[in-house]
């Protein structure tokens, strides 16, 4: 179990947003993912990681989840925050030229973004 949700948020974080995605990341990563969850079984099926992740409550995994994430985040007020803005030009939307805009906060202490706006 622990194995299929790691593989569900990695991939997501790396912008899975379907069953296929999820499985498709977790064997281009498979190697990789190796060195630290066990798969004794695999890579999981599409239809193994819906049934895992849609038996669980959301609201549930989302506390769980916001809990584990904190636990990386020490509350320390003297932490360097570095901040990073970003325009992705050539973007379009609807046909028309759209510039796409992007913020991200780091903690350097950690190597963790906590945000992307």
């Amino acid at each position: 179990m622990v194995d299929i949700l790691l593989i569900g948020v990695i991939s997501v974080i790396s912008e899975a947003e379907t069953w296929k995605q999820m499985v498709e990341f977790a064997k281009a990563k498979e190697e990789f993912l190796k060195t630290f969850l066990e798969l004794p079984n695999g890579i999981p099926s599409e239809d193994t990681i819906n049934r895992l992740f849609s038996s669980i409550d959301p609201i549930e995994f989302e506390k769980c989840f916001s809990k584990w994430v904190n636990s990386f985040v020490k509350s320390d007020l003297n932490q360097i925050l570095a901040i990073d803005g970003k325009t992705i030009r050539g973007a379009k939307q609807a046909g028309k030229k759209s510039n796409i805009h992007m913020v991200s906060a780091w903690v350097c202490e950690t190597n963790m973004v906590l945000v992307i706006v």
